[in-house]
């Protein structure tokens, strides 16, 4: 597997384990020092700390489930790899997504001892202020990634 494949397959899990509500698998793909900055701009420090929130959150919130697409990754030096990607929810209960909390997400990616982990996970609105199609664009493209996945 090459490095671009092996930081992709990291960004896929965080989203796998987010669905799984597991956030102990979640925490472990992070580096000791780690950071998430949520959709809500809650700042998450180190795997412990996310651990510890995340186990909070999904023991009393329905979270929804992640509809990512990655567009690009790309490498500041060969121990450094950055993925943007777009994503969507799914509301617990539900089938299609929710368009108000579409996002884009940028995961740093760092290799330490030969193993890669997210240093910085950012979740930001995709809010597009005075562009609604921009946000009709990206829904639809979420749409067809979620058909896909409904497909298998």
């Amino acid at each position: 597997m090459s490095d671009e494949q092996r930081v992709a397959a990291l960004y896929r899990e965080l989203l796998n384990c987010w669905n799984k509500r597991d956030a102990a698998a979640f925490a472990a793909l992070f580096a000791e020092d780690g950071q998430t900055v949520g959709f809500d701009g809650s700042i998450h420090d180190g795997r412990a700390q996310i651990l510890a929130d995340l186990s909070i959150i999904f023991a009393n919130h329905p979270t929804a489930a992640y509809v990512g697409k990655i567009r690009k990754v790309r490498f500041l030096t060969t121990e450094v790899g950055v993925v943007s990607a777009v994503a969507g929810m799914v509301p617990s209960g539900k089938s299609d997504l929710n368009p108000a909390v579409n996002a884009m997400q940028t995961l740093i990616a760092t290799r330490t001892d030969g193993r890669w982990s997210i240093s910085l996970f950012q979740n930001t609105p995709a809010a597009f202020h005075g562009r609604p199609e921009l946000g009709e664009q990206l829904t639809a493209e979420l749409r067809q990634v979620l058909r896909e996945q409904q497909s298998r």
